[in-house]
């Protein structure tokens, strides 16, 4: 078994800005681990910035607040106990549109790499 303590996981910046506590991944917990769970922290009147990832999946399921979620070119109200699918390579941001904290987890298959995630400078597609 694998068990990690919330507060005892310190949050990060990512580059899309958004604040993230990196809850279950293979670089902390080991490579049997072959995906990642981290809780992404939005704060009221924030967008993360366009980004795609090349080579994984993420899955949202928002657990508190309210926001408007961007795939590609479509625009989506997102709250509590929403999940979406992101597939790998579509362009995705998330603005927090309500007076608190909008917190999502994100599951991603294979597991998130800095590496694997593209700041969108191409504001073509939206």
């Amino acid at each position: 078994m694998i068990k990690t303590r919330y507060k005892s996981i310190p949050p990060y910046r990512t580059k899309d800005g958004s604040i993230i506590r990196e809850l279950l991944h293979p670089d902390l917990h080991g490579e049997t681990v072959n995906q990642s769970l981290a809780e992404a922290t939005i704060p009221p009147n924030f967008t993360t910035l366009r980004h795609h990832h090349v080579n994984f999946s993420e899955v949202y399921h928002v657990t508190h607040g309210t926001g408007a979620l961007t795939v590609g070119k479509d625009v989506s109200e997102i709250r509590e106990g929403d999940t979406v699918y992101i597939p790998p390579g579509a362009q995705h941001s998330v603005t927090n549109t309500g007076p608190t904290d909008l917190r999502i987890l994100c599951c991603c298959t294979p597991p998130y790499t800095h590496e694997g995630t593209v700041i969108d400078e191409d504001n073509s597609l939206f």
